[in-house]
């Protein structure tokens, strides 16, 4: 329900964040920050296996609310950086729902969550980010796929790269996320309709992030929502042109915009 909150307190653990640039395949330093949205590798959502949900994920009805459909996704967030984060201490993590809703979309009925996080460190604030999920009801089966957005063609600056199955299980590892849709492709083909296994949402964010603070110096804001899944093996552009970024199916589809400030 509005209001629920979480509160959770840890030290932040230097090998697990070189494990995250291992996967990234970035350089690692100890003596710098974490690097933006490195945050998603701590403070993990432990639950034991008979409190999972069928995919995989901590059922809903505790912190968030059972609304009554099964297929969750993130859909996008927002990021205010106010502070860098210090690896190697610990760190606070405040969570609270801040919107539930539920509506009728084109493709059926869904519902709307958003949380927000703060990241405090040193009785500092460093990060506060809104995540929004989704949740919707299972396809009904034959029923087409949604027209995905085209993705723009006047990048000022781009790199390619696809991700493998074991790309997905090192992210899924490191975040303790266990949706089925990221390992187990009988159930991301079958009961949730998509065409393999899925790249995670906030990996690709994660990439777009690094790709602004390269481009753009230390980010203040970043804001992103994800527009169509990358399937793993496919080969995908991110693009900057400006302050806007986006991710390219290959067959040209928009699969994640985003922009930074």
């Amino acid at each position: 329900m509005t209001g629920a909150e979480e509160y959770r307190k840890e030290r932040l653990d230097p090998e697990r964040a070189e494990a995250l640039a291992a996967t990234l395949g970035r350089d690692f330093d100890p003596a710098a920050p974490l690097i933006p949205f490195g945050h998603q590798i701590y403070f993990w959502t432990i639950a034991p296996s008979g409190a999972l949900g069928r995919d995989g994920h901590p059922a809903t009805g505790g912190f968030i609310p059972d609304l009554g459909l099964k297929r969750r996704m993130w859909a996008g967030g927002r990021l205010a950086f106010a502070a860098p984060i210090e690896i190697g201490r610990e760190a606070e993590k405040r969570s609270v729902i801040e919107r539930t809703e539920r509506k009728e979309g084109r493709s059926g009925p869904l519902a709307l969550v958003t949380i927000r996080h703060e990241i405090h460190q040193e009785r500092r604030l460093c990060v506060t980010e809104w995540q929004d999920l989704v949740y919707r009801a299972d396809p009904e089966p034959g029923a087409p796929a949604p027209v995905p957005p085209v993705a723009p063609d006047n990048a000022e600056d781009e790199t390619s790269r696809a991700f493998s199955s074991t790309d997905l299980f090192r992210y899924s590892a490191l975040t303790f996320n266990g949706h089925r849709i990221h390992y187990d492709p009988d159930y991301a083909r079958q009961v949730e309709g998509y065409a393999g296994l899925v790249v995670h949402g906030p990996l690709l964010a994660q990439h777009l992030m690094l790709m602004a603070d390269d481009a753009l110096g230390p980010l203040r804001h970043f804001r992103f929502r994800a527009t169509s899944p990358l399937i793993a093996g496919e080969q995908a552009r991110f693009c900057r042109a400006g302050s806007r970024f986006w991710v390219a199916g290959p067959d040209g589809r928009m699969c994640m915009e985003a922009d930074a400030a």
